[in-house]
C-alpha cells in the first residue's frame, strides 16, 4: 500500500515543482523567495519519498536472486525520462556488454533517442544525451561508474561489493526465484498423442519442450495445470471397437490381451478399407460410442488402457508428469460452442457445413461438419473455452508442431472474435517447433523407412550411454547402482539436452554420436563439469556445515578478473530466465549453462581453490572464498538441470 502511495505522493510533488518553476520565470515578486524555498523544500521531501521507495523496493526482493538488468533498467529509465521529458516512452535498451573493456553493462538508448528528438525537431547529438543520462542518474546500489563511448554509448561498470552481496545472499537462501506481483494460472497443452497409435519423435519434443516449460513456471511460482490433449475420440475407434469384438468376443468379461495395439489398428483399418461390410459396422460403433452405449464404451476404455500403460512407460523414463484430459473430455462443451457462435451470428453455411470466418485470417473453422459431426476445430474451441472459463488460466500454451501454427491462430483468433479473451489480458500462445531429421537431413525413419519407435529409441540410448561410461571406465569406480544412475542421467538427459539446446523453432538433426559428445555444448559435458565442481568441496574434506558458516561470514571476493567474470556470469540466472518467460525460448538457457561451465573452468585453470603442498599433496590452505564461487556455480547449474528435466549424479 505504501509503494502505491507512495509513488502517488511523487507524481504530486512533481507535478507542484514544475508549477513552482514555471512561477520562477514571472517577473520578480514580493512571493519569489517564498516560492523559492517551497520548490526547495520539496525537492527535499521528493528525494526522501525516492529513497525510501528505493530501499522498499529492494526489501521486498529479501531472498529472491536480485536480476540486475532489470535493476539497471529501472535506474536508467528514471534517469532517461529526467533528460528528455518531452519524448513519450523512450527507448529503453540495456544488455550485458560483450567485452570487458567496455564494462560490464551497456546502455544503448541514445541513439534512438536522438532520432525521435530529430523527428520532432529538436537537434541534439547521442553523446549529449549519453552525459545528460549520466547526470539524471539517481542515487543507486549497484553502479561504480559509468562513461560515454563511441557515438553516444553508456559503458555500465557495476559495485564489485554490490555483486559479492548477491552472491552471499544466493548461497544463504538459496536458488529463489523473484517474487511473483499476484498468483497466475497456466495452461501448457502438451505431448498429445493418439491413442491406438505408437508416440513418435514429433511427440518426443512436444514432451520434453512442454514438460521444461512447465518446469520454469512452476521454479517461478506459476499455478501450473500439465495437460494432456490425447487424441482419444473420432471415427478410427468405430473400425477399433468393431474388430475388438470380432477378436475378442468376450472382452465385456474376459481383459483382452492385446500386446500390439499398433498392429491390431493397421489389422483393423486393412479391414475398413476393404471390407465394406466391416466398414458399415464400423460406422454403427461410432454411433453407439457416441451415444454412450455402455458395451461400447467398456471397448472403447480398454483400447485407451492399453495405449496408456504405453505412454506411460516413456513418461517414466523422462520424469514427466501429465494429466489426461482428451478430445472425449469436450464433447459435451462443443454443443454450447457452436450455439454461442450462432447465437452471435458469426457461424455461415458453406455447401451444408457450419463454418466460422474469423477477420484476416487465411482460411474458415469448420465447427460442424455436412453430416452434422464436429471437427478438431470445435474441440479445440470447446477446449479453450473451458480453459479460460473453468480453469481461469492466465497463460495458456499450446506446444506442438510448427505445421499447426496456422490453425491455432485461427482458433485465437475465433475465440478473439466471439469476446472470450483479450490478449492484454490473458496470454495464449503455440508454441511451435521443427521436425526431428536423421543425420541424413532427411525426415527421422527406420531404414525400413517406417517411423522410429520411441520406446527403442530410449532403449537404444541406455544402450550407448552404458558403452560411453565403459569406455571411460568408470565401471570400474562407481558402484553397479551408481553407474545405472550416471547411464540413466547420461542418456535420458542427453536426448532432452539436444532437443532443448536447439531453437525450437527450427528442425533438427537427431544424432546419438553427437549428443554423447562430452566436449561441446552437451548434456555429457555439462553433467561431467557439474560432477567435478561438486568433487571439489568433498576432496577438500569441506562439509555441509562449515560451507553454510562460511556463507554467512566469509566476504566473496572478486578481485581477480576470472572471479570477477564468473560472479558476474552467476548473477545473470534471473535475467536469463525472464527473458525465456518473453519468448518461450529455452535454448538460452542451456546456452548459459554451456557458458557458466566453461566461465567456471577459466576460473579454475587461474585461481587456486585449495593449496596443496608439491611434495606430499596435502592441503595447506583453503581459499574459502572460492570454494564459496564454485558452491554458487553449481546451485545455479542445479537449478538450470531441474528446468531443464536432467538429473545431475554426484559421481559418474
Amino acid at each position: 500500500a505504501f509503494s502505491q502511495a507512495g509513488t502517488w505522493e511523487i507524481q504530486r510533488l512533481s507535478a507542484e515543482i514544475k508549477n513552482l518553476e514555471n512561477s520562477q520565470n514571472l517577473s520578480p515578486s514580493p512571493r519569489l523567495e517564498e516560492l523559492q524555498e517551497e520548490n526547495a523544500r520539496l525537492k527535499y521531501r521528493l528525494n526522501i519519498l525516492k529513497k525510501s521507495l528505493q530501499e522498499e523496493s529492494l526489501s521486498h526482493r529479501g531472498k529472491a536472486m536480485l536480476n540486475i538488468n532489470q535493476r539497471l533498467q529501472e535506474v536508467f529509465g528514471e534517469a532517461i525520462r529526467a533528460s528528455c521529458p518531452e519524448l513519450d516512452n523512450p527507448p529503453l535498451s540495456i544488455a550485458p556488454s560483450q567485452q570487458a573493456k567496455f564494462g560490464d553493462y551497456q546502455c544503448n538508448s541514445a541513439m534512438s533517442m536522438s532520432q525521435m528528438l530529430k523527428a520532432k525537431g529538436t537537434k541534439m547529438n547521442p553523446r549529449e544525451i549519453a552525459e545528460k543520462i549520466i547526470k539524471n542518474l539517481p542515487d543507486n546500489e549497484l553502479v561504480q561508474k559509468t562513461e560515454v563511448a563511441g557515438p553516444g554509448f553508456i559503458n555500465i561498470y557495476l559495485q564489485k561489493t554490490f555483486v559479492s552481496k548477491q552472491l552471499s545472499n544466493l548461497l544463504i537462501n538459496g536458488v529463489q526465484p523473484p517474487p511473483l506481483p499476484s498468483k497466475k494460472k497456466v495452461v501448457v497443452d502438451f505431448s498429445s498423442p493418439n491413442i491406438a497409435k505408437e508416440m513418435h519423435v514429433g511427440h518426443l519434443r512436444s514432451t520434453i519442450i512442454g514438460d521444461s516449460m512447465c518446469r520454469l513456471f512452476e521454479f517461478l511460482g506459476y499455478e501450473v495445470l500439465r495437460l494432456n490433449h490425447v487424441g482419444d475420440w473420432g471415427t478410427q475407434f468405430g473400425m477399433l471397437i468393431a474388430h475388438l469384438q470380432d477378436m475378442f468376443p468376450d472382452y465385456l468379461t474376459v481383459s483382452p490381451p492385446i500386446s500390439d495395439l499398433q498392429a491390431f489398428y493397421k489389422e483393423s483399418k486393412k479391414r475398413f478399407d476393404t471390407e465394406e461390410e466391416f466398414k458399415k459396422r464400423a460406422y454403427q460403433c461410432v454411433v453407439k460410442l457416441q451415444s454412450k452405449e455402455p458395451e461400447f464404451i467398456k471397448g472403447w476404455n480398454l483400447i485407451c488402457d492399453v495405449s496408456r500403460k504405453e505412454f506411460q512407460k516413456i513418461y517414466d523414463c523422462l520424469d514427466i508428469k501429465l494429466i489426461e484430459r482428451g478430445e472425449s473430455y469436450y464433447q459435451d462443451l462443443m454443443v454450447e460452442v457452436v450455439k454461442e457462435f450462432e447465437k452471435k451470428g458469426l457461424v455461415e453455411l458453406d455447401e451444408g457445413r457450419k463454418v466460422v470466418f474469423p477477420p484476416e485470417q487465411p482460411i474458415p473453422l469448420t465447427i460442424v461438419k455436412s453430416d452434422g459431426g464436429y471437427t478438431y476445430d470445435t474441440s479445440d474451441l470447446a477446449a479453450i473455452r473451458q480453459r479460460i472459463f473453468e480453469e481461469k488460466a492466465d497463460i495458456i500454451i499450446y506446444v506442438t508442431d510448427s505445421g499447426q501454427s496456422t490453425h491455432f491462430q485461427v482458433v485465437f483468433a475465433a475465440a478473439q472474435l466471439i469476446g472470450w479473451y483479450n490478449p492484454k489480458v490473458t496470454r495464449v500462445e503455440h508454441a511451435g517447433f521443427g521436425v526431428v531429421l536423421g543425420e541424413d537431413k532427411k525426415k527421422f525413419k527406420t531404414r525400413s523407412g517406417d517411423t522410429v519407435r520411441l520406446m527403442d529409441l530410449l532403449d537404444e540410448g541406455l544402450k550407448r550411454s552404458m558403452d560411453k561410461l565403459k569406455e571411460k571406465e568408470r565401471d570400474k569406480v562407481l558402484t553397479p547402482e551408481e553407474l545405472t544412475k550416471a547411464q540413466r542421467a547420461v542418456a535420458f538427459g542427453c536426448i532432452k539436452y539436444a532437443d532443448l539446446s536447439h531453437n525450437r523453432n527450427n528442425d533438427y538433426v537427431f544424432s546419438f554420436d553427437k549428443m554423447l559428445d562430452d566436449r561441446g555444448n552437451t548434456a555429457a559435458y555439462l553433467l561431467y563439469a557439474f560432477t567435478r565442481i561438486r568433487s571439489i568441496t568433498r576432496l577438500a574434506k569441506i562439509d555441509e556445515a562449515t560451507l553454510k558458516k562460511a556463507a554467512e561470514t566469509t566476504e566473496i571476493l572478486l578481485d581477480h578478473e576470472k572471479e570477477w567474470k564468473l560472479g558476474k556470469c552467476i548473477q545473470r540466472f534471473p535475467e536469463i530466465l525472464q527473458k525465456i518467460l518473453d519468448d518461450l525460448l529455452l535454448h538460452t538457457l542451456c546456452d548459459y549453462l554451456y557458458e557458466l561451465a566453461t566461465t567456471f573452468t577459466e576460473f579454475y585453470d587461474s585461481c587456486y581453490c585449495v593449496e596443496k603442498d608439491r611434495q606430499t599433496g596435502e592441503v595447506i590452505k583453503i581459499n574459502m572464498w572460492r570454494m564459496l564461487l564454485c558452491e554458487a556455480t553449481a546451485a545455479i547449474m542445479a537449478k538450470g538441470f531441474d528446468i531443464l528435466g536432467l538429473t545431475p549424479v554426484e559421481r559418474m
